[in-house]
Formats: C-alpha cells, structure tokens, sequence
C-alpha cells in the first residue's frame, strides 16, 4: 500500500511537468529547458523520498506497537518533523545536482512550487499513517468485541453451572422446606430471597458491568440463603463505603468469590466460617481464613480464570490473588 502510494504521490506532484512535456509550445513558457530525463530524475527522487518519509512516520508514531495510543501531540510532532526532513531530502537533491551533475528540473516555477510539495506530501504521509493507525485500533476492537463476546458465553454457562446446578437447588429447597414446616414466616422469607438470586442469575443482561450497588444486592440475597442454610456457623463482615457503591464490576463478580469461599471451605459448629468484604484504594476484596474440606477436590479455579480474562478484556486490568498457609484474599479493581 505504501509502494503504490509513493509511486501515485510522485507522478502527481510533478503532474505540471509532465503536462509540460506533452505540450512544449505552453511548456517551454512555465519549465523552459525541461527534458524527460529530468522530470524522471524528480520523480525517481520524490518516489524514495515519500518511502523513506512513510518509514519515518511508522517509527516515530510506532504504528508496529500493537496497544500504542496515539494522541494529537504525537501527530503534531511527527508532522513537523517529516515536513523539516522533506525539506531537508529536497536540500540536499539540489546539492547533487549542483556537485554531480544529476538531471533536475531549474525552471523558477519549480523552485516556487517546492514548499508547496513539502506540505502535500507531509500531509499525505502523516495522514495515511494516522488513519492506518486508527484501522487497526478498529480491528483490533472488533477482535477484542468477538473475543469478550466469547468470554461472555463462556462465563454464562460457567454461571449457570455452578449457580444454578442440581446440587445447589436441592440444597435451597430442602432448606426451604425445612422452613415451611418450623417457621411459615422465615420460609416466606426465604423464598422471597431464592427468587431474587433466580431472577438475577437468568436475568439474559447484555452489559459487561453492573453497579457495585446492584451487585452487592445480589450478593445480600445469596448471603441470606447461605446463613439460613449454615446459620451461626457463617458470618460475614461487609465494609463498603457509600461512595464506592456506583463503581461498576462484572455482573456476578463478587457472589462468585463469596460461593468459592464457601465451597472450598469447613463450615461446621468446630470451624465456622467469617468472610470478609471491603474496600482498599479503589478496589474491593473478599477475603476469608483457610479451613479447607477434608474431601474437596474440585479446586480447579476456573471461576477465577474467567473473572480474570473478564477483567483484562473489559478493562485492561487484572484482579489480584493473595494466598498464604492461613488466608486467602481476591481483590478486583473497581471502574
């Protein structure tokens, strides 16, 4: 594409001149002494110096990196700087010319017309380099909108397999109907909060993020049918500043690390449980002590993989695994 840009570049620039040729009655009047040897000698020369021009630019506004944002500082520069090296590359054609007998075109309207080409082909080399950085930034969007559309489905069904799995709902109905016989009025309750996780869980959302407000929502609902199933053995200690409430996270984020904590976890009379959720800087974090089951073996951390591919597609970013013999703690950033 730069090859066929430089050779059209080059024959328009001189197009005065090749009209010359083709007419010498008016020619002689505007390029007096103007031959073929010496339009083709310029356009030779404007041909090299647009490649080398084209180079210049892919350097200095690193089109070769792939993640490179490219401000209008950037571009100001890199205009200014290939309009002084176009200038520089038709100085110095001259002083060949001049010392080593290269044919040239010495008419004065070419001379004149010389600024005139500098800003053109500056112009054209820095524009063409922009709008090729501004196609790939599309395409790699589109590619990254394919990419986090697959994430989507993937975490979907991850979500609905380990929220909405057989084991889970058997749980919370024979809980519920535990309920029903002891206490009518908590099983109301309760079904009212089972119906909330439901409903947010198969809610078909197309956004990529959700309010930590409508989030923790969720995660209130979720946590009642834990502590109605495990009771005092389970507690959570929630510290979430009101300011930090309409920060965006990925839908089902934060319940997420909640049931991981749980899942792999003793809860029982001799172990129970605390999960912690706050705030540090701008990220929340769930954390909890490490009691893990006796017969746990599903510690596959798939949850975590696809939160963190989540996050690094949406935002960049990544969330943040600490773990040591007693603690385990994931901090997610908070947009």
């Amino acid at each position: 594409m730069l090859n066929a840009i430089s050779i059209l570049l080059a024959f328009l620039m001189h197009l005065p001149e090749l009209i010359a040729l083709s007419n010498p009655e008016t020619g002689s009047r505007l390029f007096p002494d103007v031959h073929w040897a010496n339009v083709s000698y310029e356009i030779l020369f404007t041909y090299f110096s647009t490649l080398l021009l084209f180079f210049l630019n892919i350097k200095i506004m690193r089109l070769n990196s792939p993640a490179r944002e490219l401000g209008w500082k950037r571009v100001t520069v890199t205009f200014v700087i290939t309009l002084v090296v176009c200038n520089l590359l038709g100085k110095g054609f001259v002083f060949v010319h001049q010392y080593f007998d290269v044919p040239a075109i010495t008419a004065m309207l070419h001379h004149y017309l010389h600024p005139l080409r500098d800003i053109l082909i500056t112009s054209i080399v820095t524009g063409t380099c922009y709008m090729e950085h501004q196609n790939r930034c599309s395409q790699r969007m589109l590619l990254e909108n394919e990419q986090l559309r697959t994430e989507n489905l993937v975490n979907q069904y991850e979500a609905l397999k380990s929220q909405l799995n057989p084991h889970m709902l058997f749980n919370s109905l024979n809980t519920l109907y535990s309920l029903i016989r002891e206490s009518p009025d908590k099983a109301q309750n309760y079904l009212q909060e089972l119906s909330r996780v439901m409903r947010y869980t198969l809610h078909d959302n197309l956004a990529h993020t959700v309010a930590l407000t409508e989030e923790m929502s969720f995660v209130r609902s979720y946590i009642y049918l834990l502590q109605m199933r495990y009771e005092e053995n389970l507690s959570f200690d929630i510290d979430i500043p009101q300011a930090m409430l309409q920060r965006q996270v990925p839908p089902m984020a934060v319940q997420m690390l909640v049931e991981n904590a749980v899942k792999h976890n003793e809860i029982s009379n001799r172990n129970p449980l605390t999960i912690h959720i706050g705030v540090e800087g701008n990220s929340l974090y769930v954390s909890n002590r490490i009691q893990p089951k006796l017969s746990d073996s599903s510690n596959t951390c798939i949850g975590l993989a696809n939160l963190s591919k989540r996050y690094r597609l949406l935002f960049g970013c990544d969330i943040t695994i600490e773990e040591n013999e007693k603690n385990f703690k994931v901090t997610l950033p908070l947009i």
